[in-house]
């Protein structure tokens, strides 16, 4: 009987020590679990190009707008299509304004509200994916090799397509570099 007793007493404490790992063992996964996810919605909300066109658009129409008239969906509509008849604006606004044109009531609505030009334009996005896709054009004059080199590959790319070049057979960044520099002549105004 005293055997049994202390195999009890065993067994309960090796039970208690095996619940204590497994909480410990939760408690570290679920603090991991929330800092990748912590960590995996910073980088998704990190590009700070992500709707630039589309945001600057919006500001202007808002700029352009007395304060009373920000709350009336008709008057809305009429400053975005007055705004998007400008012959001033570069060719990727025009290509927001584009998109914009046949969903104006539904631009109106959540402007109407007062929400910031960048929740305006994500609020879109979601129904029209291609309106954040529209960003500004790469700055590319006057960079040297040591500026390219900061740049990434995909802005590399993004720059050889503007200029319409593709590059064939380039693998490695400083492959891209050394086409962007080739074509530095093309490099011109903000036309498609």
């Amino acid at each position: 009987s005293v055997n049994a007793a202390l195999f009890f007493i065993f067994v309960f404490r090796s039970n208690q020590h095996q619940n204590t790992q497994q909480r410990n063992t939760m408690r570290a996964i679920s603090i991991i679990s929330a800092a990748l996810l912590a960590a995996s919605s910073v980088n998704a909300a990190s590009d700070p190009r992500e709707c630039e066109v589309c945001m600057k658009v919006m500001q202007d129409v808002r700029d352009a707008m007395p304060k009373e008239d920000q709350k009336d969906k008709p008057k809305i509509e009429q400053a975005i299509g007055a705004h998007c008849k400008k012959d001033t604006l570069s060719a990727r606004e025009r290509k927001i304004c584009y998109y914009i044109d046949p969903i104006k009531r539904d631009v109106a609505q959540p402007f109407s509200l007062g929400m910031t030009v960048e929740k305006v334009c994500k609020r879109i996005d979601k129904t029209n994916p291609e309106i954040c896709s529209v960003k500004f054009p790469v700055k590319t004059e006057n960079l040297e090799k040591k500026d390219l080199t900061k740049l990434r590959v995909k802005q590399l790319k993004s720059i050889l397509l503007d200029r319409g070049v593709e590059c064939k057979g380039c693998v490695e960044k400083e492959e891209f570099i050394a086409r962007v520099q080739e074509t530095e002549h093309l490099a011109g105004s903000d036309e498609f």
